[in-house]
């Protein structure tokens, strides 16, 4: 059976009349159930999700309280963990932590908790938000996206209240919640540049991740962890690093942009070393600048020059 905290889910969302936030719990159960063995039962409460779904529209997203409007930003992550292009050891932490979820009820009858308070760091552009997304995919959850550098300059007076409205619903609406810029909140105490007002508003976060003990999963994502307050380090249960791609994931990356643009032969030593210092993100879109080059001029694949062209565009466009 579903659990309580999942029972009184259903219930406030009845009652608020929150169509998708009573679904989203409704998969929570289905969820539930299947790693309890109740294939059949967590079947058909999909189908039911599912066909309502498809009667209401795909793009009905959950209802956030008003005070939380432009703060959080919601959707279906449509991702797979086979899209991610990253090392095999990140990979296989972060197939742990989808194993760990989906077995969960196992790992509670032993007295143990599944890890669901991740911190993913590393530079921009190396997969920390497409994480999210591939954990919210494989998951069957719906991801939330907390702005939080907005949350910091438009509510500086109310921000721990703000927070305070945020884990409430991390607790009763079950998701992946992405806190996109951590660092905006989660800076070091000590140093020199700290306010009384961040401090505050740290050691509320602080308190709010230990006493979490909801069915969400939560992820801090910064550019550098150095920034971090160390207090926050022994909150999470696990810490991802991301780097810049190494040669053959740059191969990986443009061959599965292409696609069916890429043509017969790639002289591939050079465009290898055309993608040094870029980002996952900044390969993606020269390629896709390559293969819109080769669209425009009615060819079926790109040529290698455009896509030379491209990266060295993105390469020149990077801060000296």
């Amino acid at each position: 059976m579903a659990t309580a905290e999942q029972l009184k889910s259903l219930i406030r969302s009845h009652l608020s009349d929150d169509e998708e936030r009573f679904m989203t719990v409704a998969l929570q159960v289905a969820a539930h159930e299947a790693v309890q063995g109740h294939g059949a039962l967590a079947h058909d409460i999909r189908d039911i999700v599912d066909k309502a779904r498809r009667t209401r529209g795909p793009n009905v997203l959950l209802k956030f309280p008003q005070e939380l409007s432009g703060l959080v930003l919601s959707e279906r992550a449509d991702i797979p963990l086979a899209a991610l292009v990253l090392s095999e050891p990140l990979i296989e932490r972060i197939r742990r932590v989808i194993h760990e979820h989906r077995q969960q009820e196992k790992l509670k009858s032993h007295g143990l908790g599944h890890r669901r308070k991740l911190l993913l760091a590393g530079p921009p552009g190396t997969g920390k938000t497409m994480t999210a997304r591939v954990l919210a995919h494989e998951l069957k959850m719906p991801l939330h996206t907390i702005q939080v550098d907005r949350l910091v300059t438009k509510f500086m007076g109310e921000t721990g209240a703000k927070l305070r409205t945020i884990f409430d619903l991390i607790r009763d609406v079950p998701g992946v919640y992405l806190f996109d810029e951590f660092d905006a909140i989660a800076g070091d105490r000590a140093l020199d540049n700290d306010v009384g007002e961040m401090r505050r508003v740290l050691n509320a976060l602080l308190q709010f991740i230990e006493q979490d003990a909801s069915d969400s999963l939560i992820i801090g994502a910064t550019n550098n962890l150095r920034l971090l307050d160390k207090a926050l380090f022994r909150r999470f249960d696990d810490v991802l690093h991301f780097v810049l791609p190494d040669d053959s994931e740059r191969k990986t990356l443009i061959t599965n942009v292409l696609g069916t643009f890429r043509p017969r032969t790639l002289t591939w030593k050079s465009i290898v070393t055309a993608c040094s210092g870029l980002s996952h993100a900044e390969i993606d879109m020269a390629v896709r600048d390559a293969v819109k080059d080769a669209i425009l001029h009615d060819r079926k694949t790109i040529q290698q020059d455009a896509l030379m062209d491209a990266l060295n565009d993105r390469r020149s466009a990077q801060p000296v």
